[in-house]
């Protein structure tokens, strides 16, 4: 899994479409047709002196329609499965190979306890955006993670190629690395 020589080019693929996914595609604008009112000629066609006109709400008038507006689309398409599993391995790999990925025993906290986890962060001298993963059970090591600023908790099913590319560190606890590298993982098994 971290043995991969990273592809560029599936890296750009799979980003580009867990970006395309998340956009809402919503910008629309009213064509003449859409645009409330203009049912009426304004003035009869011939013998007035000005340019014929059968709407108010013609594109060119002040309060008419767009032309050629955007509607709302779906701008997601979808990348081979293949190409996703080549990707979530590639970029572990360049994260593995720029030394952006730490390992830690399991932790158990019984009551969960945000200052025990901004120690462990402060001893590995840790800064920027970091990406903690934890297995499901471990939901007080969840929690206690969660309050930090800048870090974000995710579990091995929930990880993606972009999560990887993004953050500054990835922190792994042994387990969930052992989930994910058992092919536990969402893009790794997809």
């Amino acid at each position: 899994m971290f043995g991969v020589v990273p592809n560029t080019h599936a890296l750009h693929l799979v980003v580009r479409m867990q970006r395309a996914e998340g956009r809402a595609g919503t910008a629309a604008t009213k064509t003449r047709s859409d645009v409330r009112g203009g049912g009426c000629k304004p003035w009869r066609q011939k013998g007035t002196g000005r340019a014929r006109a059968g709407t108010i709400r013609s594109p060119l008038w002040k309060g008419g329609g767009t032309t050629f507006g955007p509607s709302p689309r779906d701008y997601s398409f979808k990348v081979p499965k293949k190409v996703r599993r080549l990707a979530f391995r590639s970029a572990l790999s360049a994260a593995a190979s720029e030394e952006r990925i730490l390992v830690l025993e399991d932790l158990t906290l019984e009551p969960p306890s945000t200052r025990a986890c901004v120690e462990i962060l402060d001893n590995l001298k840790l800064e920027g955006n970091i990406m903690v993963v934890v297995l499901k059970d471990d939901l007080n090591v969840q929690k206690s993670f969660r309050n930090i600023a800048g870090v974000e908790t995710y579990f091995p099913s929930e990880i993606n190629t972009y999560d990887i590319l993004r953050f500054d560190k990835l922190l792994f606890f042994k387990g969930a690395l052992d989930v994910l590298q058992g092919d536990g993982g969402n893009e790794a098994s997809a």
